[in-house]
């Protein structure tokens, strides 16, 4: 058995002296997990870094074995992020939350589009909109999506500044009355709306990180990487200096 597709590395852990356990996202397979012989040496330290853009190869004798990888790099996206502190913590948040909240081969060929377009995007501070689009583009191939297409309470499709923690459902400004403290707020770049900046960035990863949390690692009894969290600590920096 084997297959050879484009692929981000999401994940690399040492096995064994030299080895490595890589997780893989592609198009076609989805989240595959595989050995590379020597992954963790120095010669190939740089090709398995989590964010590479990879021509990558599995073979195994059975369907179902962990098998093995190996790869070519196309894009050194580890490396083009490295000098930017908040690119790389972008990027490190996408392959964690990739890596914790996808099935292992189940394709989500929207995801890991998405992915690949994010990744070639950066390094670049106008990229956390895009990382929080495809945090939503993801909760919602997992059946998690939000409902931002109109108000839950009034059905007005103008106005909307919240959406509801428990239903994931849009709520106008106008509607929100009492319930509006404990409602999350809404950041007008998930409308195709303006303005932005950091306080947007973090409304829109406060809100992608509540039902990432409580829907696709809740369910798993797992938390939010450490990744993610980090990505969220830094963005509300940046939105307290403002």
């Amino acid at each position: 058995m084997e297959w050879e597709a484009p692929a981000v590395v999401l994940d690399a852990r040492p096995h064994g002296e030299a080895d490595a356990l890589i997780t893989l996202l592609t198009d076609e397979h989805g989240a595959y997990r595989g050995l590379a012989r020597g992954g963790g040496s120095r010669s190939q330290a740089s090709l398995w870094q989590p964010g590479n853009l990879v021509q990558a190869r599995w073979v195994a004798r059975l369907a179902d074995q962990l098998g093995h990888f190996t790869a070519e790099l196309a894009h050194p996206g580890a490396a083009l992020a490295m000098d930017d502190a908040l690119a790389l913590a972008i990027l490190s948040a996408a392959c964690a939350v990739a890596e914790g909240a996808l099935p292992e081969r189940e394709p989500h060929p929207l995801v890991f589009r998405g992915l690949v377009t994010l990744i070639a995007g950066l390094p670049g501070a106008a990229s956390v909109p895009d990382y929080v689009r495809w945090e939503a583009a993801l909760l919602a191939e997992l059946g998690y999506g939000l409902d931002l297409s109109h108000c839950a309470v009034s059905g007005s499709t103008t106005d909307l500044a919240w959406v509801s923690p428990r239903t994931g459902r849009a709520v106008a400004d106008a509607a929100a009355g009492e319930w509006r403290a404990r409602l999350l707020r809404l950041p007008p770049f998930l409308l195709g709306e303006g303005p932005l900046g950091p306080e947007a960035w973090r409304d829109g990863l406060v809100l992608t990180g509540h039902f990432l949390a409580r829907d696709a690692f809740g369910h798993q009894h797992r938390p939010l990487p450490g990744a993610r969290q980090m990505l969220q600590d830094r963005v509300q920096a940046l939105a307290t200096a403002q």
